[in-house]
């Protein structure tokens, strides 16, 4: 039987929409069927859609009341455009397109729905019953057949047990026994923090004492049960306190999948009859909002923005958030309106003057054709009339909301009090939401800042802080990146590294940047946007999109292939796009560009966050390149220390092994040489300067170039070496005293060769004999760089055919680990082992047993210089 109706015809336009929404939502709550309402709205929002929009045709809507419920039609004037059959639902279509989902929803929420055709006429119903209460309950679900409850293990338990104040147990009863298998001995006086399995994160949620400290708490977690498996259970806590008021929480926890036993029912939202049943007054903002509000900022501000909309029968709404030094306003929320075109899209505060160019007072445009760019958020968008009215908390400016229709002439001022009276009931729990949002922001902001300064801080290699600088932005800052660096005041800026979260786009995008200028470079600091990129990027895929429709000439067919990459491109970098100075000791060395795609805009906080990163990451940048400069000289200056090459000596077999002690050293305190005389003779020298690193380097350098030159005058060896101490003694106080071990080689035709050797001051050479035995090939003389007058000799050796000859600095001989040292002894024990090697496997067997011999890195430098006399031997 109808006990009611109400009907509403609307035009063919957008805005009918919302207006058939709020016609529905207030002859629903008219009649008293909040239970319902929302579910009616719903559906009759998507079923005027399909009228007006989709069919372009008249929609009028008729609610008929009912005992059992409310019966609701929405016919259109398009009967041609057939509704798949209820039964058909693979012709519904899937929920992510556009069409079908009314009918879908109509499926789902429905009691019953169909439609009904008429020659001008296509009728669509649906039937919402109201659940059935009994008289005086809270909430009811609806009867249901046996074989659609919900499973229950036997018998359903609910365990009670009883948390005293310190959290201990001091009740456990038989159910709880049979739940998790302790009996109550054994529990009663245990804290329940032993048994709890709670799904905590530290520092975010609330915690198993914490809950237990709240009036009344309700959820899920786990228990440990005596098997030692962990039992979800949903629990309901009590707190309560006893007659010497002593407080205490009682706790009841069903199994999981029982927790209808204990969960509550869902708060439902709040209606304007409500307040009359228990006498409070209702609050304005759940008035507005509804209740639950929505627990994030996002989800309130686009709650307000649907509820203003709806609000003032509007075609779309925006909702504008202050910055911190209220210059500009930030679009977060809107609806009716290209979202993503929009979101955090920046405007000023004063846009002109008068109080319709601010956005500190109410303003009503009747019509934004008559004004162009009154609204710049609204241009292009086909909203002819708006209403704003700002968002104030103590008087301070901390956002914006508005409405806008697409026909003029819509508002007045009266709408722009209800508007305003709205604004000022939300703008405090907005201002509280954000608040809380930038204090998250500025947390995880600081955690990024502190990571990405250690990331920084741990390497001094110029590509891989390139690399660094854009993996840390993208995709968390940004969706693509490029980094141009400066190498002087003189050069222009260089593309040094792009990056796109999507790695099929960097090698268009690079393209696409190499072809452009790059942006100057500015030393202000803070980010500028750069409207180059998606301009170019642009215009080259309209160039390629008429190519391949033969709009400008050519073969469509060959330039179709290219069509997807370009197109692409032109989405990744169309939207908006920044540069940051990268500024290090008060010189731009580089720029850092942030990039988002077609219609997407960054966030303020973001850009600031960003701005912190450039600073941070161009002194790192500099501080690579100022450290790879200077390694590229030293590494230069060292190799100028080193002998060129090793001269080939016929009839005499030579190897050298050279380790100097340092990160990042060539060379260093212990040097060797092997270079031609003259008259078939040549010198070899291995010396040891006292110290490592760049001082003892500068005295290497010395020893082996006035070696070659008084070698070469003809000098005897005591003349070079006496000459080359007084040249040591000539530096002063950059003198550093010298063990050298100097000779001359001369092969001889009977296959020997015959040394002259002296030895000032160094470890002595050893000279190993085809029948293994080592003896020393020299005696022991003073070193240079000491004394003025020397008295040097030298001393004249023959190597035999397969006789060796070693010379090593003192880092071979003094290698140690702990208290143990290799010596000259264990070098000549490990020497008897090379019988019949060549020189190159006698210096690698020394240097292997001196690296065997300690496990830590070599501390002092070391070289060893090995020299046979080819004769009969045997194969490694």
């Amino acid at each position: 039987m109808i006990t009611a109706r109400a009907a509403a015809s609307f035009e063919p336009v957008g805005r009918s929409v919302a207006t058939a929404r709020s016609f529905v939502r207030d002859t629903l709550q008219g009649w008293g069927f909040a239970d319902i309402v929302d579910d009616a709205v719903v559906l009759t929002s998507e079923l005027v859609t399909n009228a007006v929009v989709h069919a372009g045709t008249h929609a009028e809507v008729l609610c008929l009341r009912t005992e059992d419920g409310v019966r609701i039609e929405v016919a259109d004037r398009y009967p041609e455009r057939e509704v798949p059959l209820q039964s058909s639902t693979a012709t519904m279509g899937s929920p992510d397109r556009e069409g079908g989902r009314g009918l879908q929803l109509c499926a789902a929420l429905a009691t019953r729905w169909g439609v009904d055709y008429t020659p001008t006429h296509k009728n669509v119903w649906f039937q919402l019953d109201l659940p059935e209460r009994p008289v005086g309950t809270r909430s009811a679900g609806p009867a249901l057949p046996a074989d659609l409850l919900p499973l229950a293990d036997g018998r359903v338990r609910v365990a009670v047990l009883q948390v005293d104040r310190k959290g201990g147990i001091s009740a456990w009863n038989e159910d709880a026994e049979e739940l998790f298998g302790y009996p109550a001995a054994d529990v009663i006086g245990k804290p329940l923090t032993e048994l709890a399995a709670w799904p905590h994160t530290p520092g975010t949620g609330t915690g198993i004492a914490e809950a237990l400290r709240l009036s009344r708490w309700e959820g899920t977690y786990g228990i440990r049960g005596a098997d030692g498996r962990v039992a979800q259970v949903y629990a309901s806590h009590l707190r309560v306190r006893d007659t010497g008021g002593e407080p205490s929480t009682v706790c009841l926890l069903v199994r999981d999948h029982e927790r209808a036993v204990l969960q509550s029912p869902p708060r439902m939202p709040a209606t304007d009859q409500s307040p009359a049943s228990d006498g409070q007054s209702t609050d304005p903002f759940e008035v507005f909002i509804g209740s639950p509000a929505p627990d994030d900022l996002d989800g309130l501000l686009q709650r307000t923005v649907e509820r203003a909309r709806d609000m003032l029968d509007a075609d779309s709404a925006f909702l504008l958030l202050a910055t911190d030094d209220e210059t500009e306003l930030e679009v977060r929320a809107s609806t009716g309106l290209p979202s993503a075109r929009q979101r955090f899209a920046r405007v000023p505060v004063e846009a002109g003057p008068g109080r319709y160019g601010s956005a500190r007072m109410p303003a009503v445009h009747d019509d934004l054709a008559a004004v162009p760019g009154a609204v710049p958020l609204l241009t292009g968008t086909g909203m002819r009339s708006v209403v704003t009215v700002p968002l104030k908390v103590e008087g301070r400016l901390t956002g914006s909301l508005g409405v806008a229709a697409e026909a003029p002439g819509r508002y007045t001022n009266e709408e722009a009090l209800r508007l305003q009276f709205a604004a000022d009931r939300i703008a405090l729990a907005v201002e509280s939401a954000r608040l809380g949002e930038l204090e998250r922001l500025r947390r995880g902001s600081l955690s990024f800042l502190v990571e990405a300064s250690d990331l920084l801080a741990g390497t001094l290699d110029r590509d891989q802080t390139l690399a660094l600088m854009a993996q840390m932005t993208v995709p968390t800052l940004a969706t693509w990146c490029a980094v141009y660096t400066i190498a002087d005041q003189a050069s222009e800026p260089y593309l040094s590294y792009v990056l796109h979260e999507d790695e099929e786009l960097i090698d268009g995008i690079k393209s696409l940047l190499s072809k452009i200028s790059p942006p100057d470079p500015v030393p202000t600091p803070g980010a500028r946007v750069w409207t180059t990129p998606a301009e170019v990027a642009h215009q080259a895929a309209l160039r390629s999109s008429m190519r391949s429709l033969g709009l400008s000439g050519g073969s469509a067919h060959q330039v179709t292939s290219g069509i997807g990459p370009t197109l692409a491109t032109a989405s990744a970098v169309g939207g908006e796009t920044v540069v940051l100075p990268l500024v290090a000791r008060n010189r731009v060395i580089g720029m850092l560009t942030l990039g988002k795609p077609t219609d997407e805009h960054f966030r303020q906080e973001i850009l600031e966050l960003a701005e912190d990163l450039s600073r941070r990451a161009a002194l790192a940048l500099d501080n690579a390149r100022l450290y790879s400069e200077r390694t590229a000289i030293s590494q230069s200056l060292q190799r100028s220390l080193l002998p060129p090459g090793l001269p080939h000596i016929d009839g005499v077999e030579v190897e050298v092994i050279y380790r100097a002690a340092g990160e990042g050293n060539e060379v260093g305190g212990d040097f060797y040489d092997l270079f031609p005389i003259g008259n078939g003779a040549y010198g070899f020298a291995i010396g040891d300067v006292c110290g490592t690193g760049p001082n003892a380097a500068a005295v290497t350098g010395l020893a082996r170039h006035a070696l070659r030159l008084l070698a070469r005058e003809g000098l005897s060896g005591p003349a070079v070496l006496e000459r080359l101490n007084s040249a040591i003694l000539d530096e002063g106080d950059r003198s550093r005293f010298l063990t050298l071990l100097y000779g001359e080689l001369r092969p001889q035709e009977d296959g020997s060769a015959e040394l002259k050797v002296v030895c000032a001051g160094h470890p002595l050479p050893l000279r190993l004999r085809q029948d293994g035995t080592v003896t020393a090939a020299a005696e022991p003389q003073p070193l240079l760089g000491v004394i003025e007058d020397l008295d040097l000799y030298e001393e004249t050796v023959t190597l035999d055919p397969g006789d060796v000859l070693l010379c090593v600095t003192d880092g071979v001989t003094e290698r140690r680990e702990g208290t143990r040292m290799l010596g000259d002894d264990g070098l000549a024990d490990v020497l008897t082992t090379c019988t019949g090697l060549t020189a190159g496997a006698v210096a690698a067997r020394i240097m292997r047993a001196v690296e065997r011999f300690a496990s830590d890195a070599p501390s002092d430098d070391m070289a060893i210089l090995a020299m046979r006399v080819p004769g009969i031997h045997r194969d490694v």
